[in-house]
């Protein structure tokens, strides 16, 4: 995909809820749709377990890898919630209870509710800067190029839209969908011939099976329109050409 012009981003989940599968990840299709409107290619994802040094180790590892670092879960006031303190640890700096996380903590519980165990969720990384939570009152955490999400995907989402201002995106990836009732063993060497001819775009092929019938999904993707577009077309002439059918997404 022709992305010169792209910064690049991870999502780290981090939970032993989701990997264990008793909750299910809701966040990465929701960050990798808004990503590709930003012009921000996401291009790792990755699933860890509530541990102080897989933390350190994964968040040190991906900021320097990557443009942006957007992190689920973990920030919220139980024992395990040790996200914000294992990025401090990441940066080498020490925690501080931010006066303004607190005012907006204020805001959002009952007079007498905000104990010390809540008040947790007002100590960030020195240095860093607040993303709003306009549903919980309990801030995220921005520092360098980290950004610090809690796991729940409506406040999670909601957060997310309210730091679009700090990131630098660049062309929107365009995404176009062919679906066919051949196999991939009979596109093959035509959908290889068409990936060739366009190296600025990424084409995915994704077999399914529905309803007792074989099938491929075609997925198309490149920040250049016009290109994506163009070898959308040339794969549907191939499968017309192999006698196979264009079908809609949804048969």
């Amino acid at each position: 995909m022709d992305h010169k012009s792209n910064p690049t981003a991870v999502v780290i989940i981090i939970g032993n809820e989701i990997l264990s599968g008793r909750t299910r990840d809701a966040n990465l299709s929701f960050l990798g749709k808004r990503c590709d409107e930003l012009g921000i290619l996401l291009q790792e994802a990755r699933v860890i377990q509530d541990d102080e040094q897989t933390i350190i180790d994964a968040v040190n590892a991906s900021r320097t890898k990557y443009d942006y670092v957007f992190t689920t879960g973990g920030i919220g006031p139980t024992h395990d919630d040790i996200t914000t303190a294992s990025i401090a640890r990441a940066f080498g700096v020490g925690l501080v209870r931010h006066p303004d996380a607190v005012a907006a903590m204020e805001k959002y519980y009952p007079p007498g509710m905000l104990n010390e165990a809540r008040l947790k969720m007002a100590d960030v990384p020195r240095g860093a800067s607040l993303i709003n939570n306009p549903i919980s009152g309990a801030p995220g955490v921005h520092l360098g190029n980290v950004f610090v999400f809690p796991g729940v995907p409506m406040i999670m989402q909601a957060m997310f839209d309210g730091i679009i201002d700090r990131l630098v995106g660049g062309p929107p990836v365009l995404t176009l969908s062919v679906r066919t009732n051949l196999t991939e063993g009979v596109i093959a060497p035509g959908l290889s011939k068409i990936q060739y001819q366009f190296s600025n775009v990424s084409i995915g092929s994704y077999p399914y099976f529905r309803a007792g019938k074989l099938g491929v999904n075609l997925v198309i993707r490149s920040v250049n329109i016009k290109a994506a577009r163009k070898a959308a077309d040339r794969i549907r002439e191939m499968i017309l050409g192999l006698d196979g059918q264009l079908l809609n997404p949804d048969d």
